[in-house]
Formats: C-alpha cells, structure tokens, sequence
C-alpha cells in the first residue's frame, strides 16, 4: 500500500496493565510513532507517562491529558520536570480541564472559571520549572492558581522550558490555547471538517491576540479509529466511545456542530435509565454519529481518510475505542492501529 500525506502521527496506548501498555508503546514507537501520549482516566496520565518514558527512547512522552485542577500547580510542574528528566528531555505537558462533573464530584475540587484557573495554572508551572534552581524568591498565577515560593532551590533542570499544549473544544478555551500554549490537542471526537472550520478559527484568534503565528503553536488533532478487516465491525467497536461522550452535557456543541443534537438526546436518554452505565451506550448510538466523529473502517480506508487533517493539523494523537469492549477486542484493535502507524511511516 502506497502511503498517503498524513501529518506526523502520535499514538495513546493501551493496556490491561503497564507492562502491557508500555510494550504497546514500544511497539508503535518502532513502528514510526513520534509521541507517545498517556490519558487520565483509568490511570494517572504523569505515573503512565513516566513508565513509557522508561521503555523507550526515542518519542515524545506526553499527557494526553493531566488534569490541571486535580493536583497543585507545584505537584504539577515537579512530575513535569521529573518527566523530563526520565525521558531524556522529550517531555511535552498536556493539560486539560476535565468537565465539571469529573472536578467536582470524582475529585472534590473546584470547577469554577475553569479558562481563567487554567490560564494562571500555566503561568504558575512555567515559572516555577524557569525559576526552581535559582534558590531566589518568586510568584505565580493569581486568585485561582497561586505559586509564592521562597527558601526552594532544585537540581538545575534538563530544560528551563517544556513544552505546555492545552486540550481545548470550546471557543474561550481554544482561544486561550492559541494565545499561551505550545500546542493545542483535541478531544478524540471531531472531523476534518469541525477541526477547519470551528476550531482553527479560534486558535487563530489567541494567536492574533498574542502576536503569535501559526508557528507558534502545534495543532494535535486526536483521532478516535477503529480499524478492522471488516468495516462493519471497525464501526461497532468505535460506537462505544461515542456513547461514553454523548452522555456528558460539555459535549453537546460538538454534537450539535456535526448536526448530531438529536441523536445526542437519545443516548443521554438511555443514560438516565436505571443501572444504566456510561460505558454501556454503544447500542444507543446512531451509526451516523459513529461515522462523523470518529474514523472506521480497513487499513487502507482509514489510511485515506486521515489525510482529510493534512493542511489543518501539525499531528495527530490516534487513540483505539475501548468503552463497552473487551480486552481481546481492545487488544486486536489496538494491533491493526499499530500496523496502520507502520504502513503510513515516511
């Protein structure tokens, strides 16, 4: 198969356990991953992080996302430097705010002015990892994310500034993204189309703001695919992940943006059923939702359809359906991703 112009490609990989993860990070390292991306969800996106900056060499490691609320500013910016220093400098800090639900009732803490904490977040975990080794006073942040250190002096780091990318969909935050991040990430759900048409414009607005180009700021698309010899069932192992985010009420513009609102109702219908679980949706989900928001299909056909992101995206962070499947069916999924990663190799 003649490899098709995609943009660089990053790859989040899967495990019942780390060794299993990890070897799957190995894997798609050698099959021409440049970054290595590790989520938080049902694992610590820093501590998964760490373990696949151990075994391997030469990708990037990054969160994909931290949650930048769930930890002090402090505790953030000290794994982000411990990262970079386990990796040899191929660190990158992908922070996201999570929804508020996640916040506040998963992990007790606050979710209000999530663009502004956000914002005095980054500023807090820059300056401390550009000041720890001075053994001089200093401040970050502001009412929401604060830093005031004095009597501190840390080991002079591999690098002074590592790179922070925002996960953003809504416009305040891509905005913000566009005006202070080193890339933007985007949610594992979306199109080419949405991407083009709804995001970059946003992007480019912070980046106007700031004075900043388009150089400035790498775009990661993430790509939800399901690939699988037989396109019927590369749909149904994807619908899964669908569900899981079309029952949460933050995603509702990006449902509505792809003409997806009504079907969106019905699956957060059958959410509110008794006993019903998130993970359980897949049969409530419009295969029409299936296919505009992720990409399914044979080798070949997602091969091409990854090039629709040539031109709006830097790189893309491909992750494999996991919601509602079995470990035996995550696993062969994640395997024909791998393989599609070394056929698209340069």
């Amino acid at each position: 198969m003649t490899a098709p112009a995609v943009p660089r490609i990053g790859y989040a990989p899967w495990g019942e356990n780390l060794a299993e993860l990890t070897a799957a990070g190995r894997a798609a390292e050698d099959a021409g991953a440049d970054t290595l991306w590790a989520s938080e969800l049902h694992r610590s996106a820093t501590v998964t992080a760490a373990a696949l900056a151990c075994a391997t060499t030469t990708a990037r490691i990054g969160t994909a996302v931290a949650l930048a609320f769930v930890r002090s500013p402090m505790t953030c910016a000290l794994e982000t430097l411990d990262l970079d220093e386990l990796s040899d400098g191929r660190a990158v800090l992908g922070l996201g705010t999570g929804v508020r639900r996640l916040n506040e009732d998963w992990h007790g803490v606050p979710f209000d002015h999530p663009a502004q904490r956000l914002r005095e977040t980054v500023d807090c975990v820059r300056t401390f990892i550009a000041r720890c080794a001075d053994g001089d006073p200093f401040e970050a942040g502001g009412p929401l994310a604060s830093l005031r250190v004095r009597g501190y002096r840390r080991p002079r780091p591999l690098r002074t500034r590592i790179p922070v990318h925002l996960a953003a969909s809504g416009p305040l935050t891509c905005r913000l993204a566009g005006e202070i991040a080193d890339g933007w990430i985007g949610h594992e759900l979306g199109s080419p189309a949405h991407l083009r048409d709804t995001v970059l414009p946003s992007l480019h607005t912070g980046l106007g703001t700031a004075g900043r180009g388009p150089q400035d700021l790498e775009v990661v698309a993430s790509v939800c695919v399901s690939v699988h010899p037989d396109p019927a069932e590369a749909l149904r192992r994807a619908a899964g992940n669908v569900g899981f985010y079309a029952s949460v009420r933050t995603y509702t513009p990006l449902f509505a943006a792809h003409g997806l609102a009504e079907p969106q109702r019905r699956v957060t219908e059958e959410f509110r059923r008794p006993g019903a679980r998130a993970d359980g949706l897949a049969a409530a989900v419009d295969p029409a939702m299936t296919r505009a928001l992720t990409l399914c299909g044979t080798r070949e056909q997602v091969a091409e359809l990854l090039t629709g992101y040539a031109g709006s995206a830097d790189s893309l962070k491909l992750t494999t359906p996991v919601h509602g499947l079995t470990a035996h069916e995550i696993r062969e999924s994640q395997t024909h991703v791998i393989d599609l990663i070394r056929e698209l190799r340069p």
